[in-house]
This record gives C-alpha cells, sequence and structure tokens, in this order.
C-alpha cells in the first residue's frame, strides 16, 4: 500500500513520532516566525489531529498565532484548493486580518533544514516583491522541477513548469535554478496579484 492511502503526504511519519510537515513547521518557529497558518485539504484528519496536539502552544497574548485552513468555500464555488496560490486567495480574508507585512509560503511534504531568517532579510535588503528559493541543479536534470528563467542580476524573467529544455543560469548555462516550493512575498503584493 502507498503511504498515503491513509493520509495526507504531510502527516507521513518520518521515524518515531515526527511527520513530514515538522520540517516546515521546526524551520519556521527556529526562524523567529510566531504566526502560523496551514491550508489543508487532502485526507486530512491524521494531519489536523496532529497538528492540534503537537502544535497547540503557540500563545495570541505573545502576539502568535497557529491555523489549521481547511478547504472550504470561501471565496467561490470551489471546495478544493487548485494549488498553493489558490490556498492563499481562499484564505485572504483570514491573511489580512492578520496583516502581515510579509508573508513566507512552505511547502509542507518536504524534508529539509533551513534558516528562513536569512532568505527573508535578503528579500527586505533587497526591497523586492517575491523571493523564491531555489537550489542550483544540472540543466538537463531540471526537467522534473518548475525552472526559474532569471537575469545577470538575479531578476526572476519567468517561471517555467517541468520544461523540457530548462533555461541556464547567466555565467552558468550547464545549471539551472530549481524552486524548492520556497517563496517569500510581500503580502500587499501577493495579495494585488491574486486579486487579478
Amino acid at each position: 500500500k502507498e503511504l498515503t492511502d491513509r493520509r495526507a503526504k504531510p502527516a507521513v511519519y518520518f521515524g518515531g513520532k515526527t511527520r513530514i510537515i515538522d520540517f516546515a513547521l521546526s524551520n519556521a518557529l527556529n526562524s523567529g516566525i510566531r504566526r502560523l497558518g496551514v491550508a489543508t485539504q487532502y485526507k486530512a484528519h491524521s494531519l489536523i489531529r496532529h497538528l492540534q496536539r503537537g502544535w497547540n502552544f503557540l500563545r495570541p497574548e505573545r502576539n502568535e498565532s497557529f491555523d489549521i485552513l481547511p478547504a472550504s468555500q470561501r471565496v467561490s464555488e470551489t471546495q478544493w484548493y487548485e494549488g498553493t496560490a489558490d490556498a492563499v486567495y481562499q484564505n485572504i480574508d483570514i491573511i489580512e486580518a492578520y496583516g502581515p507585512e510579509y508573508m513566507v509560503i512552505l511547502a509542507g511534504d518536504h524534508i529539509y533544514k533551513m534558516d528562513y531568517e536569512l532568505m527573508l532579510r535578503q528579500h527586505v535588503d533587497a526591497g523586492a516583491d517575491v523571493t523564491v528559493g531555489c537550489l542550483e541543479v544540472p540543466r538537463m536534470e531540471a526537467t522534473g522541477f518548475g525552472v526559474m528563467h532569471v537575469d545577470k542580476k538575479d531578476t526572476i524573467i519567468s517561471f517555467i513548469e517541468k520544461p523540457a529544455d530548462p533555461p541556464g543560469i547567466p555565467d552558468k548555462p550547464d545549471h539551472a535554478l530549481a524552486s524548492m516550493g520556497i517563496y517569500v512575498f510581500k503580502t500587499k503584493f501577493l495579495m494585488e496579484q491574486l486579486r487579478r
């Protein structure tokens, strides 16, 4: 049987009691992020139970929050999220109620360790609207990823999903920038783009 027959991929165990989603959440907490929201949908019961039992220690009186955001009919007739951008859009009212200046958007099904504070600081210092976490990979191995096409100043020209012929990195044409599914946005910019 598949590991995801009974639960969402982020709820799959990774050794002992740890679930895959714990990596992204731990990275966020260790990076100083104290307002978290988790959008859920497919076979979410096990994930929601884990989040309620293991991640309920953030306190509003300390300006902290932890929201579980199941797919529901908030903005349109659509019941399920149609990707990450739609999950954010369907919860736009909740996000705007918190009023964050910046948002870090993560995939809940990746296993890695990262300090998002460094990425957020670089984003703010650059005055960027969006920053995308990427890995340099051999160009022809990038066909299975979302790929950033950037100029010599690392400004994103385009985002290409699983290209047959990935664009190379300026000055490193044999390598490409594969998206890690880690994004930092100016919230105002993101909301404007989602409402278009």
